[in-house]
């Protein structure tokens, strides 16, 4: 329960901002089989001029990779209360990580974009693997990934 409330948190900060209306998004993250451990992966986002918003998703849950999650480690400071409450097992090789996240409309068509840093034990880090603008035209539309993510997409 504390982990859902955490979550909620962290999408109504990313909803508040502009008031509005927020809507259900599906991320599909499919990995590639890359041979070796749990990839880490966080999700977050940021506005037009590149600034960090929020963090959406933490899949790995000790703190002590995070800081080779690179991009969101230099945005948040490694600060752990970014996500605290976000967080989901590791996703092995091979494997597929679904999650549904309510985002406020506001996010889609304003110039923001969705982060998402990869990085597996004893392999090379890979932050911003994935980089995508929140638009309503990329909606159900596959990201290709360059390491350990085989494509990505979102779904409104």
């Amino acid at each position: 329960m504390k982990s859902f409330l955490a979550m909620l948190a962290v999408t109504t900060a990313l909803t508040v901002p502009g008031l509005a209306l927020a809507s259900e998004v599906t991320f599909t993250t499919n990995l590639r089989n890359y041979g070796g451990d749990g990839a880490y992966l966080a999700y977050y986002v940021t506005d037009a001029q590149g600034k960090y918003v929020g963090s959406l998703w933490m899949a790995g849950g000790k703190a002590r990779y995070y800081e080779h999650l690179s991009g969101w480690y230099r945005a948040t400071g490694g600060d752990t209360g970014e996500i605290n409450g976000i967080t989901g097992a590791s996703v092995g090789s091979g494997r597929s990580l679904k999650i549904t996240l309510d985002l406020a409309d506001t996010l889609f068509d304003a110039g923001y974009e969705l982060h998402i840093d990869s990085a597996v034990e004893d392999m090379r880090d890979s932050p911003n693997e994935i980089v995508v603008p929140l638009t309503s035209a990329g909606s159900g539309q596959a990201a290709t990934g360059s390491r350990y993510i085989a494509d990505f997409t979102y779904a409104r």
